[in-house]
């Protein structure tokens, strides 16, 4: 049996003729189950298709497959609003192990399924699998928070924040086999908190590539309003310490929106840290904070932008018809992607993504405006922010829908970014503050490729 440690989750997970075989609930691995009170997941369930995800979730809510059904399901899910609980206390309490699912995407035994994931580079588009974390994500909240008795469930789960992923530094083949795991770790009234982690075969072993922290909302049957979800039980210490890191990880967000710089000025350090640049930046042949210059190897903010388009077609439209999250991150990611790559010289790659607030839906039809730019570098690191939104045919005004945060890192030293005007200065440093939110350091390694 072998074990690999994960960079964030500072505990060990097992792993069994390829398949993770979690015990002691989900964290923990034995060798004797009958002298423990052990949960072999595998044994109680086979990995899903990835193919069939959305499938379930489908099938879950009663959408229909056909865009021209879509009114017509959405009445009828009006009537599953009888079934939705009054308090959190009417709903039976779950365990971690009641949500866990594995999804498997057979890269290597289904080459078919290749094209759909390949990069030029022979590697596995990152932005694919944002999708497929997306979807895995919800379906994992459907779990738990299933009633047995009824056909389709009440609730309408979304994507409400993208906390953290990071990435191993491994490799992304496309011609391997890669498997998802995920379940709920933390839940609140009416928000749950999904940890998601990605492997793939390396010969014989699954081996770890990311580690994912995605929290979901719990609507009513029309998606109108909020609803209560199941209570959570970790039973043993490693599954009370996920719980307990959900709670830490409810309370950081909260400090960081309240420090955030749209409402609190910047920190002394933070402003002695602009200052600097400013003056970097001055003209020393002149006496004048209007004559400004580039310092050696550095690149104005305003030059690091890329734009692109989207109309949203039904074909992107998720299980309650608004754009799928997963096709909004992946447009996100790839933008995000080719700017790192236009201002660093050479392809970079991801090594983390955070704080994607999904802040607005997108409907059917819109039209999707996505900015993109560097606002933060330091050394072969890219720091990248996605800024989406729509437009109303009616009236023309756009409203903000997400933002992205990126992290890349380019195979040389990049450029600088300076920033020219004061809003470009609190966009540098809310970027460095999503760059020093990193986990763990990524080392600069060739066999690290993760592309768009």
């Amino acid at each position: 049996m072998y074990s690999y440690v994960f960079w964030n989750f500072q505990r060990l997970c097992t792993l069994n003729k390829g398949l993770l075989t979690p015990a002691r609930g989900l964290t923990q691995g034995s060798q004797n189950p009958e002298k423990q009170n052990v949960f072999h997941i595998l044994e109680a369930c086979s990995p899903i298709h990835v193919n069939h995800v959305r499938d379930k979730l489908r099938e879950i809510v009663g959408a229909s497959t056909n865009w021209r059904d879509h009114v017509k399901a959405m009445e009828e899910r009006k009537l599953l609003q009888s079934f939705l609980a009054k308090s959190q206390e009417g709903l039976p309490p779950r365990r971690m192990k009641d949500s866990y699912i594995e999804v498997l995407l057979p890269l290597g035994s289904q080459p078919e399924l290749r094209e759909k994931y390949l990069t030029v580079q022979n590697t596995v588009r990152f932005g694919r699998i944002l999708e497929d974390l997306d979807s895995l994500g919800v379906l994992v909240c459907y779990m738990h928070t299933r009633i047995h008795s009824a056909k389709m469930s009440p609730l309408s789960i979304v994507t409400a924040l993208v906390d953290k992923i990071d990435l191993c530094k491994k490799n992304l083949s496309p011609e391997q086999d890669i498997k998802f795991s995920g379940h709920v770790s933390w839940v609140g009234k009416t928000s749950m908190e999904v940890k998601m982690r990605m492997f793939q075969l390396h010969g014989n072993e699954f081996c770890p590539v990311l580690d994912a922290t995605f929290v979901m909302v719990a609507r009513d049957s029309e998606n109108k309003g909020p609803a209560f979800v199941n209570p959570l039980i970790p039973e043993s210490p490693e599954e009370e310490e996920l719980f307990r890191q959900g709670e830490l990880n409810k309370g950081r967000r909260v400090a960081f929106s309240s420090t955030s710089l749209l409402k609190m000025a910047p920190s002394a350090e933070e402003r002695t840290t602009i200052h600097e640049m400013f003056l970097s930046t001055l003209d020393p042949k002149t006496i004048s904070f209007r004559s400004r210059i580039l310092p050696p190897n550095a690149m104005w903010m305003e030059n690091s932008k890329l734009k692109s388009l989207e109309i949203c077609h039904p074909q992107e439209r998720n299980i309650f018809n608004r754009i799928f999250g997963g096709f909004l991150m992946r447009k996100a990611y790839e933008l995000g992607w080719a700017t790192a790559c236009n201002f660093g010289g050479s392809r970079p790659f991801v090594v983390a993504v955070d704080d994607i607030m999904f802040q607005k839906p997108v409907e059917v039809g819109s039209l999707l405006f996505l900015s993109s730019q560097v606002c933060f570098t330091q050394g072969n690191y890219i720091q990248v922010r996605v800024h989406s939104e729509v437009a109303s045919l009616q009236n023309k005004e756009h409203t903000t829908t997400n933002v992205f945060h990126f992290t890349f890192m380019s195979e040389k030293e990049v450029p600088l970014v300076c920033p020219r005007t004061y809003g470009e200065s609190m966009l540098y440093l809310d970027g460095q503050r999503h760059f020093n939110s990193m986990s763990v350091p990524v080392n600069l390694r060739k066999d690290f490729l993760v592309e768009p």
